[in-house]
């Protein structure tokens, strides 16, 4: 291995340490506790290794965004891979999707709520975005309905958990209700 190679190697291992630091303390304790200087001393590296990687938390929240969309729309094809009729489909994603959402409150946040400079719905939304949309338009464009664009179908569909998602972590919506809910969305929304 070439000396470029070996510090190439170094610097993508160092990276994904911050990411998945960051991830960690955001878990833990929320984004506010995410700063360059406790990063910094989680991962035993000076604030300015940190910059050289990331220009500050923004592009951090970003990197933790563009994994955190990987793993959602690989929960969702593993939920929905098992299902073999369209409407167990649509449930199966809807509890993944909502599952992700309650175990990981800090990525979800990253992908959803906080701003990571990432452009959604763009021509240069990045590849992970852009998956994890297409992972939940899989399942839904075969039961989007006639003459409904399946894209949109799927915009509202994914509307419709990030309310359910938000509203129950926020203690809003009573939690014996959540199957209830997933189905009457599925059955509402979903022309089987």
């Amino acid at each position: 291995m070439s000396v470029q190679e070996r510090k190439r190697r170094e610097r993508a291992e160092r990276e994904r340490l911050i990411v998945a630091t960051a991830r960690e303390l955001a878990e833990e304790h929320g984004w506010e506790a995410v700063t360059t200087r406790r990063l910094a001393e989680r991962i035993e590296y000076s604030q300015p290794v940190l910059y050289s990687h990331f220009r500050g938390k923004r592009e951090i929240i970003g990197a933790v965004a563009l994994d955190g969309a990987a793993e959602l729309a690989a929960a969702v094809r593993a939920a929905t891979s098992g299902a073999t009729l369209p409407h167990e489909r649509v449930i199966a994603l809807a509890r993944s999707y909502l599952v992700f959402a309650e175990r990981h409150p800090a990525v979800y946040d990253a992908i959803f709520q906080l701003d990571g400079g990432l452009a959604y719905a763009q021509e240069d939304t990045p590849e992970p975005l852009k998956d994890a949309f297409a992972a939940l338009l899989e399942t839904l464009a075969e039961v989007a309905g006639t003459g409904v664009h399946p894209g949109l179908f799927t915009e509202v569909f994914w509307a419709s958990l990030h309310g359910l998602a938000t509203l129950t972590r926020a203690g809003r919506l009573l939690p014996q209700d959540a199957a209830r809910r997933i189905e009457l969305l599925a059955d509402r929304l979903a022309v089987v």
